[in-house]
């Protein structure tokens, strides 16, 4: 358990039990981390309206850090930010600084022991850092610093980022020079908020695999906000600066922000999964909102792969965007036909058996007099195993479909995630073991076609070598150890 003695709040339990996990048929979100810089202002609630805008990112546990001069204030725990944090609690947060964090599992167990901000002591104070993404060297890295009898409380990579800063502040190093020399010896996708007695550092890793922007608060003094996304800067009234470059680390302080560039060839590549599906649509991202982007996809989508049909419709939410531009390239009607329960969350009280089979009505359900008798063009972002789109189409069919073609606005996911997204292990990932007209007949549908690589890309309209598409492709930016590539690598691909 983390020492009392520096938490003024704390109701962590080391006897949580595992959930049971009932993994959905969509790659998982990374998690959120937000940051905010503003003496004068209630910084725990400016960082709880931030995680609340980025509650998409992660909906498992939700943490703030606080710092008032050398004091940590912090409070985390399993649930939605919402139902983690009120106002009582908001109140015994004080500070000039918050670090906060919404957290899906990808590294460590959904404990409450791993809910983060993680926070480490050091010689020069404590520091409370928020983590989104993943290393792929985090044994080597563990081991490393327990033989600088550094001791682990939790399964989480981010703790041995945390760890690794604080064994070299320990060594003698001062703040950002200790921040650096830990980012070296991390491998992988981390985007970071770290807040220290001194200041609050933000830092992407040098592929920034991950997003992470910069926002300014007006007053007296110009404040600074960080966050995953620029929707976590609107919903506080902040402005946006600009991102935080690939191998960047901004230092936030009364004295404003200085910025570093600490990674010796920065290379960006930034996960087109955040384009295409992770990142709210009303967020910024190449100077435009990705819902976009998102209506450019399915517009590229219906030029590769047009077929006559009587209406369009899309898998809410995330399918919406794209359908829209199919709809209007295609200049098919476009139409609701599957209705979602906008206030089901994530439960862990498993349905009964007559419930499953019914299939995804908890979440979905259709508009029959919309679909009956008709030719029907559903697009959905993307594929990983099937089941959930393979219900859909039965539940469109049992509603009167004529026809039913599924069209995706991304490649075949072929490949898993090693960078901070939780995908099944590849031969779970029904493109990487199937052709397109196997999948065609898993899931029932006339026909389904994917949108090219090149035609996902080439609508960016940024250079395509700037994106990490390896979930399609193989082709991993920062390189995966064997033993690590073995343990979600089909072994026949793992040799490649």
């Amino acid at each position: 358990m983390p020492n009392q003695s520096l938490y003024s709040l704390e109701n962590l339990s080391a006897n949580a039990q595992e959930p049971v996990n009932h993994k959905p048929d969509k790659p998982e979100e990374a998690c959120g981390v937000f940051g905010v810089y503003a003496p004068g202002e209630n910084v725990a609630k400016l960082a709880y309206f931030g995680l609340y805008a980025l509650q998409h990112r992660g909906q498992e546990s939700a943490g703030i850090a606080t710092f008032a001069g050398e004091r940590v204030y912090c409070y985390k725990d399993m649930g939605l930010v919402s139902q983690v944090f009120n106002e009582d609690i908001l109140q015994q947060l004080p500070g000039y600084l918050a670090v906060g964090h919404t957290r899906y599992s990808t590294t460590g167990s959904s404990l409450k022991v791993n809910a983060q901000p993680a926070i480490v002591k050091t010689r020069l104070g404590s520091l409370a850092l928020a983590h989104n993404g993943n290393l792929v060297n985090t044994l080597e890295l563990r081991e490393k610093l327990i033989q600088q009898d550094r001791c682990f409380l939790t399964t989480t990579d981010s703790e041995a980022i945390a760890l690794a800063v604080a064994d070299q502040v320990d060594k003698g190093k001062e703040w950002l020079e200790a921040a650096i020399s830990a980012f070296k010896m991390c491998n992988g996708a981390y985007s970071l908020v770290i807040g220290t007695p001194a200041g609050m550092i933000g830092a992407r890793d040098p592929h920034g695999i991950r997003p992470l922007v910069i926002g300014t608060l007006e007053g007296e003094k110009t404040r600074y906000v960080l966050a995953s996304e620029t929707c976590g800067l609107d919903i506080i009234g902040a402005e946006y600066l600009r991102d935080v470059e690939p191998g960047e680390l901004v230092w936030i302080t009364d004295e404003g922000l200085a910025s570093f560039h600490w990674a010796e060839k920065p290379a960006k590549k930034l996960c087109i999964f955040e384009m295409i599906y992770f990142a709210r649509p009303d967020s910024v991202m190449h100077d435009e909102t990705l819902y976009t982007y998102r209506l450019r996809l399915g517009e590229q989508l219906a030029q590769e792969s047009y077929v006559e049909a009587d209406v369009v419709i899309g898998v809410p939410d995330s399918g919406i965007p794209a359908a829209i531009g199919f709809s209007r390239a295609s200049s098919i009607a476009y139409g609701e036909g599957l209705i979602k329960n906008r206030y089901v969350g994530r439960t862990f009280i498993q349905p009964t058996q007559g419930m499953r089979e019914s299939g995804i009505k908890m979440k979905l359900n259709t508009l029959k007099d919309v679909l009956a008798d008709k030719r029907v063009i559903i697009v959905d972002d993307s594929i990983v195993r099937g089941t959930t789109s393979k219900k859909i189409v039965k539940a469109l069919r049992d509603s009167g479909a004529k026809e039913v073609h599924m069209r995706i606005s991304s490649p075949p996911v072929t490949h898993p995630c090693f960078y901070g997204i939780d995908t099944d292990n590849q031969e779970q990932l029904i493109a990487a073991t199937k052709s397109v007209q196997e999948i065609e007949q898993r899931i029932g549908v006339d026909s389904l076609t994917y949108l090219s690589w090149e035609g996902m890309l080439k609508v960016t309209g940024e250079n395509p070598n700037s994106f990490c598409s390896a979930c399609f492709t193989g082709d991993y930016p920062v390189t995966i150890p064997e033993n690590v590539r073995r343990s979600k690598l089909m072994l026949e691909k793992a040799k490649v």
